[in-house]
Formats: C-alpha cells, structure tokens, sequence
C-alpha cells in the first residue's frame, strides 16, 4: 500500500491557468468583505478584544461540531452533510495543490487510500446526499419559517451539478488511467464503469471538458456565494468569536453620571453597535428564531427573524448614503432617509413591544444572533427620551417611583407578609448567611406569599440563618429595564445597592428569577457584588446535604415549567427537578417544549404590567401545553409564571392546580396541601 497513488492533474494540461481564476475569486471575496466591513463599521463601537483564546476555541469548536446546527436534527443532519462534505473536498483540493506546487508527497500510501480516495470520495456523496434534501425541504415548502427565493434554488442546484461533475472527472481518471486503486474511490468507481466503453480519444476529450467544466463551475460558485444567502457561512464563524462573553441577558449600563450624556438607547441604525449589525448579517433565514418564539406563534406582528434581517436591509440601504455621499452633497431624499429612526422602519411600533425577551429566539438560532437586547435598546429610546410607551406602562412606573412596587401598594406594607412567621429583619439578624429576597410578589401578592410562607418553613427547617431587609427592600427593577425605562432601574437599583452594602451583605437567595437576573447580573454594573442564588438551588443542595429530609408528595405526576429567566438565562433545570423528584418523590411528565426549548409563560420584558392586545394569549397557550400531559399539578419556580400559569389553566376551565416547587416540597413533608 505504500506505493499508492495517482498522477495529478491527468490529461489536464495548462492547469496553471485555474490559478488565474482563482485570483479572481479571491478578488470578489476581498471586496465582498471590504464592503460589508465598512457597513459594520457604520455602528457604534464595542470593544470585544478581550479573551482571545477563550473565543478563538470557543468559535472553533463551534463552527466544527456544527452543535448549535445539529439541535434541531432534521435540518441539522442535512447542513452538517453539507458543511463536512464540502470541507473535506476543499481539503483534498488543497493537498492536490500543495503535492504539486511545493514537492509535498501527501498523496502516497495508506493516507492516500484511506482519506483522500476513500474519504473524500464518502464524503462527497454525503455532500449530495445533503443537497439533495435541501432541495427536497425547499421545493416542498415542509418548514413555513424558511424563506425560500429563486437564487436559493440555483446555489443549490450548481452545488450538485459541481458534485456530479467531479465524481465523473473521477470515473473518467479511473477508465483513462487503468487506475489500480479505483475500487477505493467507490462513488467514482460508479461513474467509471459508465464510461468504460469509450475510446481513449473520446474518452480523453470527455474528461478535459468535465474538468474543466467541473473548475468552471466551482470558480463561478465560489464568487456567486459571496452574493447570496449562504454568505452567512462567512460571517457566522466571527459571529462566533465576537460572542458575548457575559451572562445572558447582559444590558450595557448608561452613566447617567456622565455630563455629555445626550441621548439613552438606539434611535437611529447607527446607534446600534457594529457587533450587532454583523449579527444581522450573520443571520441565517432559517426561520428556527421563530419556532419558539412565543409573540411569532400566538399570532402577533413580531418575527424575531424579520426584525434582524430588517435591521440588515436598513444598514445596507443607509450605507449607500453614508459611506458614498459626503454630508453637503446629500439631497433632501438621501438626508429624510437617514433621520428615519428605528420604530417605524426596521420595527414597528406594535411589534416594539411583543418581545417578551424569553430568549427562545437566541437560543435556538444557529448563528448566535441576540434578538431581544436589539428590542430592548429601542424600547429605552423610546421610553427615555420620546415618553412613547403602552399605556399600561405608565401606571407601572409610577407604581415602582413612587412605592418601590409595580403594585403601588404602599412601602410600608412590604413587611406584612411576615406577621406570624419567625422571619427576622437584617437589622434583628445582622450577621445572616443569607439575605432572603422574597421580592415584590412574594411581599405583595398573595399568591405568591403562600410561596415566601412555604419558603421560609423549609429554611427554618433546615437551619439555614436568613433574615430580610424587610421595608427597606424596593422592586429589583428588572421589569422596568427591560421594558425601557433604564433611568428608574437606575434609582431602584442604586437604592437597594447602597442599602445592601450598608448592611454588609454577601450571600442572597431569591425566589424570582427576574430578581435573580438583576440582582447577580445587572447589579454588578453599578458596583452590587452579591453571590446570588435561587430558591431552587438552594433547596436542591440542603436536598442533597441531608438538611431537609426526602418527602412525599400527594401529586403522582407533576409537569414543570421553566422559567426563561430560570433556565435560558442562567442555565439553571436540575435543580428545580432535584426538589421535586429527590425532594418530593414525585415523578416528572415533562411538556413537549421543556428545558432550553421551554415555552414562555408571557410575563418577561415587562409584560406581566402590559396588555396582550394581539393574537392569542401566551399563557393560555402555555397552560395548554401543560394540561396536555395529564399531570396532578402544574409546577413552576417564578412567581410571574405561576400567575401566568394559574390564569392560563383557568382559561381552559381546568381543576388543575399550579404550584411553586417550595409549596409542593413543603407540603411533602408536612402532609399539607393547599391551594
């Protein structure tokens, strides 16, 4: 085996020339990149140079397990044929190249067989396999999200021809050259026993046309993929390595110290930043930001995909302008073009405020696109500075400004909720492990009081050393950021730091997970350095440390629910299900969208103070889903879901009750149920 071999370009001569086109190529790459960097440029800047290792392997990885791709296995199978098909013909390609212009004996022996013969050979026919069903999937129409034009069709199509073309000049080579290696090559040697009754004129003709017609065809695809859908495969990769190294959900602060501070959010495209408009660019059209998308399938106006691929319209419609014609050269046309902002133009109004940020769209698209902050950044644009917002909106930010509570009922009622329980104030207990933040809902709601109540006995149970901060507390202020108001987060949240670091506090559990994200994510930011943990943590390693003993529940079957601020945001589904099947005994009947793929219960981004106008409502659709497993009860771990949830499955006039996993846990082990 250590002798074989083939001749390189066989009964090709003047194959120089293929160079010359390859320039060409080259050339069209370097513009197309030239040009849409000048675009991305247009934005503001962002600095993310920081952890190059960390990004370079975290892309790297990426990009080559094509995990994010094969999540969804249909679509996910046929791309991963596709991208590994075509990386390793261009790596064979390229060993070609490098044998025959540098002396490298690469093509010999075993290797030669085993990947360059063999390999590549399986590997191209995957490749058309792919293809194939890419056709199928697109002529079909199965996937309503995917759009689907005309160019789409024809890269497709020129992929396979070029695939065919090069398994013939293969079966061609194997006949002409009496290759003793042929049968290694099993897709070409297909091919050759098609030609293997030509003469060697013919046969010697033949083979020079496909060849030639077969680099043609990979030069001509090569330039034309700049200019279509599929440039996304250029962008993606540094899509990836310019990736968020924050938590999820991360918001960038505004100094309201800063004294040339004009203007809060993004008005204009430009106002976003260049990393968000490679995102658009990077965007794939594939539709799976909409699979899950809670607004897009209860039959409202916002498409997360519609909304980046806008975003990428806008910018190259603007750029014309902008990167062309010097600023006293603009007509009135080209100047009203860019003083158009955002609402209007890349989103409407109505659709401003669908978005419920559950980050179902981010977590499923394959590109690493972040649809929700782009909305949110509008929003405080819209809130800060235009006063433009449902009206709704307006009674909950007077609420929070004038008693620390989108409830508005009065700051001195916070603490009520504790009368009866042994529940002492940071200032009774000044050395607590443990800051509990039962939040608003659990001070103000009484469902969600029930909640803090149930919480508390477990604690007390277990012995861990709590206290509260009692009427001192004020709203997280998450509701409010996220539906814009960046400048009353900004109060709410410096008062409750301040308050905070005043009384010496290192360690918070909380029981939302809206107060979970500001208090561990948001906080930092302005100098609030808490190790914050929810209840469902908590209560998951007292579990497993011995301190709260196993009980048994009188539910059987228990579906959960997670929360998007939970799980998508934090990457927090274990410990939930640890409290209900180590803590509870209770067995799990999980609902088809479960985990990271969960379905939103409809309260994020504000919208547990805002009407539900459009299409059907989320929660009721979420209740569905859960009753459809026929569980005991429906449990849940966020005080928005379990309102959410509650009103939901009373909409479908079901006895079925909604719980928080601390009542059900409670309740296993003091023999209480209740409501």
């Amino acid at each position: 085996m250590q002798d074989a071999t083939r001749e390189l370009y066989w009964n090709i001569p003047s194959h120089w020339f293929m160079y010359v086109l390859f320039i060409g190529v080259v050339a069209c790459f370097a513009i197309f990149f030239y040009r849409r960097y000048r675009l991305w440029k247009l934005g503001a800047p962002e600095d993310l140079s920081d952890h190059k290792a960390e990004r370079f392997f975290g892309a790297f990885k990426e990009v080559f397990t094509q995990k994010r791709v094969v999540r969804k296995r249909s679509s996910g199978i046929m791309h991963l044929f596709i991208f590994w098909g075509m990386l390793f013909c261009l790596i064979a390609t390229t060993l070609v190249a490098l044998q025959d212009h540098f002396g490298i004996p690469l093509l010999y022996g075993d290797f030669y067989l085993y990947f360059v013969s063999l390999g590549i050979d399986l590997a191209g026919f995957v490749c058309a396999i792919g293809v194939v069903i890419a056709l199928v999937r697109r002529a079909s129409k199965a996937n309503e999200s995917l759009e689907t034009n005309r160019a789409d069709i024809v890269w497709l199509v020129l992929l396979f021809i070029i695939l065919i073309s090069g398994f013939a000049t293969e079966g061609l080579r194997i006949v002409g050259t009496n290759d003793p290696w042929a049968i290694w090559s099993p897709v070409g040697y297909l091919f050759a026993l098609m030609f293997s009754g030509m003469d060697a004129q013919a046969l010697s003709l033949t083979h020079q046309i496909v060849w030639w017609s077969h680099l043609a065809l990979a030069f001509l695809f090569l330039a034309f993929f700049t200019y279509s859908k599929m440039a996304h495969v250029l962008f993606i990769p540094g899509n990836y390595y310019y990736r968020s190294l924050k938590p999820a959900g991360t918001l960038e602060p505004i100094d309201f110290e800063d004294e040339e501070l004009e203007t809060m959010g993004v008005r204009v495209l430009e106002e976003y930043t260049w990393k968000d408009l490679l995102d658009a660019q990077a965007c794939i059209k594939c539709g799976r930001c909409q699979e899950n998308c809670p607004a897009y399938l209860s039959g409202k106006e916002l498409s997360p995909m519609h909304f980046i691929q806008n975003i990428a319209a806008e910018n190259a419609k603007r750029g014309k302008v902008l990167l062309k014609v010097p600023e006293d050269e603009r007509t009135e046309e080209q100047q009203a073009l860019l003083d158009e902002g955002i609402v209007g133009t890349v989103i409407s109004e109505d659709a401003l405020w669908q978005c419920t940020t559950c980050r179902a769209c981010s977590e499923l698209c394959p590109a690493r696109v972040v649809h929700p902050d782009k909305d949110i950044k509008a929003r405080t644009y819209q809130v800060c500075m235009e006063s433009a917002f449902p009206p709704e909106a307006q009674q909950t930010f007077r609420n929070l400004e004038t008693n620390g509570n989108p409830w508005g009922i009065g700051w001195q009622k916070r603490i009520d909720w504790t009368k009866d329980l042994d529940v002492p104030t940071i200032d009774e207990n000044p050395g607590a492990e443990y800051l509990y933040w039962p939040g608003c809902s659990g001070a103000y709601d009484a469902r969600s009081r029930k909640v803090a109540t149930a919480l508390v006995a477990l604690m007390n149970e277990a012995g861990v050393d709590f206290a509260i901060l009692g009427n001192a507390e004020k709203c997280c202020g998450d509701s409010a950021r996220r539906l814009g108001n960046e400048y009353l987060y900004y109060m709410l949240a410096q008062e409750n730091i301040e308050t905070m670091n005043n009384a010496g506090i290192k360690k918070i559990v909380t029981q939302c997970p809206h107060c979970l994200q500001a208090l561990s994510v948001d906080y930092p930011q302005m100098g609030g350095n808490f190790e914050v943990i929810h209840h469902s943590q908590l209560l998951a390693r007292l579990i497993k440390e011995g301190k709260l003993k196993p009980g048994f529940s009188e539910y059987q079957q228990v579906t959960y629910h997670d929360s998007c601020y939970l799980g998508r945001y934090h990457g927090e589904y274990d410990a939930p299900r640890t409290v209900l099947t180590q803590g509870a005994h209770v067995r799990l009947n999980e609902m088809t969208h479960n985990e990271a793929e969960s379905f939103c219960c409809g309260a994020g981004g504000g919208h547990m103070w805002l009407e539900e106008p459009a299409g059907k409502k989320i929660n009721h659709m979420r209740a569905e889903q859960a009753l459809e497993t026929k569980a005991d009860v429906l449990v849940t771990a966020c005080p928005f879901c379990l309102t959410m949830l509650s009103d939901g499955v009373a909409f479908h006039d079901s006895t079925m009750p909604v719980k928080d996993l601390a009542e059900v846990l409670h309740e296993s082990q003091s023999g209480e149920v209740g409501g």
